[in-house]
Formats: C-alpha cells, sequence, structure tokens
C-alpha cells in the first residue's frame, strides 16, 4: 500500500436510498449502505462539520442555485465526501472537495465565491459555495430558467467536464437526476444525519443516452464494451514478460462517467482494461487482456514488492500487467461494499484465465509499483477482504474448493499444497507458464519426479488437472501419476506436452484418502524430449 493520509475524508456517513414509492429507473450508481466512522479533519486540523446541509442550503441562497441540484452533483461526483484527488491520466486535472471541483472550474469558482483556490480545495464551505457560484455563472451564460430544476441539466453536465456526449447523458440522468429521484441520507457515527436528499420527481432536460444494445467485454461479459481507440493501448511483447501475471488497481480521481469516456477518447492517449463504477452495478471493459493497456508509468521494481518476481525488474509494469479503475478517489474514507463485490468477481475471472496468483504480490495496488507519483486506490482501500472475496469467488478460500500446487512454493499455501524435485531439473520462463516459472528435465529411464502434493481433511474424489508451456521438444508421453495419501497408486495418464499450452487440461478423476496425496510427473519415458513440471490443480 502507499503511505498517502486522508486529510479530508467527509464526517464519515452510512449512505442509504430513500424508500419512496415505485421507481422508473434505478441509478447506475445506487446509493450503497457503509459502515460508518469518525469524522476526519481537514489542513487547518479542524473537524469537517457533523452537518452537511447548512453548507448547501447558505451557498444554494447564496448563489441563486437549487439546494437539491448541489447535493446531488455532489452525490454523483464523491458520494458526500471531501476528496483530495491527484493526477491519475495525463491531460486531467485533480479534482477536489464535496463538488470535486478541478482545473477551470475550480480557478472560477473560487475567484466567484471571493476565496482562493487552496480555500476552496480544501475547505468545505467554501468548496461548496465555489460550486455553487461556478454553476450560477453558467446558468446565467445558458439563460437557465433557475426555478425549473430539470433545466440545469446541461449546465451539469458541463461542470462535469465530460465531453463525451454518451458519457454526459450517463453523469446526468443516470448519476446527478437519478439521484434527484430517488433521494439519499447521510448518517454520522451516532445517527445523526449529515445530509439529505429528498427525493424530487423530475426529468432532466438533456437527451437521454443513446438506446442500443451494448456489446458485452470479449474478456468479461459481465462488462460492457467500450473499445478505446488504438493510440490509447499496444501490443504486448513476446516471451514471459510480456504475460500477464499481475493486476493493478486504480481509482480514477473522479466519476465512472467521466473515467472511462476519458479513457476512450483519442486524446488521453492511455487506457485501462476495465473501469468498475461506484456502486459495482456496471463495469466497462475498454482493452482486451490479450493487450497492452497504457495504465501505469513505471518500470517494475521488486524491492517495493517485497521482493517477488524480481526477473521482471526494468520491465515497463505495462507489459506484464491488467489495469482496473474504480470510479472514486483514494482520498476516499471508504468504498461501496457493491464497487469492491463486483471488483472482485472480476479480479476472479482475470486471474483464473490468464494464471495469475491470487495473492497481495500479484494483486496490487497503482501506488504500490508507481509510488513517487501515485497513491491509488488509497489507505483505505479494503485489501483483506478484497483478496478474501477474490479467493472465494474462484474457490480457493474454503478446503471445498480447488486446491492449487505451483511449482514455484513461496505462492503455494504451505497447510494444503507443496512441491519438491528429485534429481537434476532446470528452471524455465517462456511465454504460457503458470505463476511464476516451471521446471523442466530430460525425458530418461530415471525415477527423479517432480511432486505436487495437496492435503485433504477425508477421503474424496477430485478431478486433477496440469499446467504446462507447450513445445516442439516436448515429450508428448509425459507421465502424471496419482497416488493416495498412504502411496497407492490410484491412476496414471500420458499427456502430450507439445500442445495444449498455457491452459488448465484435465488428467482425470481419482479417489484419494485423508492426508497428503500427490501427482508425480515423471522423467521415465520415451528418451530425447523434456517434461513440463509447472502446476497441477486439484478441484
Amino acid at each position: 500500500m502507499s503511505t498517502f493520509r486522508n486529510p479530508f475524508a467527509a464526517a464519515a456517513v452510512a449512505l442509504v436510498l430513500s424508500a419512496c414509492g415505485p421507481q422508473a429507473q434505478q441509478p447506475t450508481e445506487a446509493p450503497p449502505a457503509e459502515t460508518p466512522s469518525q469524522p476526519s479533519t481537514d489542513t487547518a486540523g479542524s473537524a469537517l462539520p457533523r452537518e452537511l446541509d447548512p453548507l448547501f442550503a447558505q451557498a444554494a441562497q447564496e448563489f441563486n442555485v437549487p439546494a437539491e441540484l448541489l447535493k446531488a452533483v455532489s452525490y454523483a461526483e464523491t458520494r458526500w465526501q471531501m476528496v483530495r484527488g491527484e493526477a491519475e491520466f495525463p491531460g486531467q486535472e485533480p479534482a477536489f472537495g464535496l463538488m470535486a471541483l478541478r482545473g477551470e472550474h475550480l480557478a472560477r469558482g473560487a475567484a466567484l465565491a471571493g476565496v482562493t483556490v487552496e480555500a476552496a480545495s480544501t475547505d468545505a464551505l467554501s468548496n461548496v459555495r465555489a460550486g455553487a457560484a461556478r454553476l450560477s455563472q453558467l446558468a446565467t451564460d445558458a439563460n437557465v430558467e433557475r426555478g425549473d430544476l430539470a433545466a440545469w441539466a446541461p449546465v451539469v453536465a458541463e461542470l462535469s467536464g465530460i465531453t463525451l456526449p454518451e458519457a454526459q447523458a450517463e453523469h446526468v440522468h443516470r448519476g446527478v437526476y437519478s439521484v434527484l429521484n430517488q433521494g439519499a441520507v447521510a448518517l454520522n457515527q451516532d445517527g445523526s444525519v449529515a445530509v439529505s436528499l429528498e427525493p424530487v420527481k423530475v426529468e432532466a432536460k438533456f437527451e437521454r443516452p443513446q438506446v442500443r444494445a451494448m456489446a458485452a467485454g470479449p474478456d468479461y461479459a459481465a462488462s460492457i464494451w467500450r473499445p478505446a481507440p488504438t493510440g490509447n493501448y499496444g501490443t504486448r511483447t513476446s516471451g514471459a514478460a510480456g504475460d500477464p501475471s499481475m493486476i493493478i488497481i486504480h481509482t480514477c480521481e473522479g466519476s465512472y462517467s467521466s473515467c472511462w469516456s476519458w479513457l476512450t477518447n483519442s486524446a488521453a492517449g492511455v487506457s485501462a482494461h476495465y473501469v468498475v463504477n461506484e456502486s459495482g452495478s456496471e463495469i466497462s471493459q475498454l482493452v482486451r487482456e490479450a493487450n497492452r493497456a497504457y495504465h501505469i508509468g513505471a518500470t517494475y521494481d521488486c524491492s517495493l514488492n517485497s521482493s517477488k518476481e524480481c526477473w521482471l525488474n526494468g520491465v515497463q509494469a505495462n507489459h506484464f500487467t491488467i489495469g482496473i479503475e474504480h470510479g472514486g478517489y483514494a482520498s476516499q474514507s471508504s468504498f461501496p461494499a457493491g464497487q469492491i463485490d463486483a471488483s472482485a468477481k472480476l479480479s476472479c475471472d482475470i486471474a483464473r484465465d490468464n494464471a495469475i496468483i491470487k495473492d497481495s504480490y500479484h494483486i496490487v495496488a497503482h501506488g504500490k509499483l508507481q509510488p513517487a507519483t501515485r497513491t491509488d486506490p488509497g489507505p483505505n482501500w479494503p485489501w483483506s477482504t478484497y483478496l478474501s472475496k477474490i479467493n472465494s469467488y474462484c474457490g480457493t478460500a474454503t478446503p471445498s474448493g480447488e486446491i492449487i500446487i505451483d511449482s514455484n512454493s513461496a505462492n503455494n499455501d504451505a497447510s494444503k499444497a507443496r512441491f519438491s524435485l528429485t534429481g537434476a531439473w532446470s528452471d524455465g520462463y517462456s511465454a504460457g507458464y503458470y505463476g511464476s516459472g516451471y521446471y523442466y528435465a530430460a525425458t530418461e529411464a530415471i525415477s527423479a519426479p517432480a511432486t505436487f502434493e495437496f492435503y485433504l481433511p477425508t477421503a474424496q474424489t477430485r478431478t486433477v488437472d496440469a499446467w504446462w508451456v507447450e513445445g516442439t521438444n516436448r515429450s508428448t508421453t509425459a507421465p502424471f501419476i496419482a497416488y493416495n495419501a498412504a502411496g497407492s497408486e490410484v491412476g496414471r495418464v500420458s499427456v502430450n506436452q507439445q500442445t495444449n499450452g498455457g491452459k488448465w487440461v484435465q488428467l482425470g478423476t481419482y479417489s484419494f484418502s485423508a492426508g497428503w496425496n500427490k501427482v508425480q510427473l515423471s522423467r521415465w519415458t520415451t528418451p530425447g524430449y523434456v517434461v513440463m513440471a509447472d502446476a497441477v490443480r486439484v478441484r
């Protein structure tokens, strides 16, 4: 994790939907229930207000902007948190405060409110006043009928900074005005109301998102395919260093809509493979996993990652990573449970399809690998919960789930998986391996196997799969032999390791006993080839 500390978290809140009748359309980012915590402090050291309603009311009256609109914009942008954004993407200014003001809107709003940019960035009231002042100016320029809440929609779109029409429409209808229609409330830890928004039935005067069939993401069916332009990503290099072996977790430093719209803009020149919205109800895939998204600006340094995978030192990290952006900010005090859950399902799918180890060394923070300029996803990303969910969804968190025995013992759970070699084996890293490389040895009439052991608490029938790297010099009759805990052979099979590389291949289904069972890869077969000991899965 990065060492970033958050002095800008809002008065700690629990967010719930207002239960006020049937809804025609659920918002993409429905207000989630959160675990509250204590109020934080701003940079001056004073506690943020426990009641935020008066701030919105004061700013609304002073600048003739509907208070409900100010609250809805703030909720859609920051979930009513006092954020201090970072420059996550080149060309995108960082956002600040309850209103997520950035760039020109921050500077002009501060000037109109008669406060400094610093105050508008760090003080809650100054930030809301600056946001209201800027909205008021934009409304005047657009001749908005101020009493018509629906007529403010184009102004809301302009303040967001989003330029892509489809994303503007999503932000307006499924973000700000959906929250207006449903209402929301934020509570302090003691149950008192920090801020509330009563439902207002209003239809935004703004073109709705284009109604069309959205294609599913090519690698993740639960996502929407929004392809980034070719200039925003590249192809992976050939060889092991180009195979995905890590997942990097990012925060957009902005809203979901602004995030995917910028990353699909050719002017951005950057991308990510996926973007997860704030509630977890929608995910966009922008780049194929087989391609290299431009999502991290650093070469790999294993000293930042507990000396793991040091053979990748000096390799630009985009070559071997898959990037997931999340609507939100590194400085926020908590993340919605729905977002964490949806992201964990996605990470499980990525890890399973790409043979990525599901631990804290291979699913890592952007700020961990690029600490000089990034801190996301910040100190409050729930890593323990997140990794636990990933393993649970992938079926590796309980004794009844799958057991993977990797040829790199450091990647194994020593309580139920272990690997050993007998005789002379060489390590290799050709493209397509599982985990952290593999071992190979020449075929000959010698009893010097690679042994994959796994522990079962009771007698069970299990299916065994193996993973290898294919090649023309591999054995076409590589012998895998399964034994129970008593050492009795329960099955054997010979496989062709010249084909079916880089994926799980079923060996067979066998009856194992309680205790340490094993699968051995023997070298005793037709000479003149090599056998590949990479990984075994028991399920």
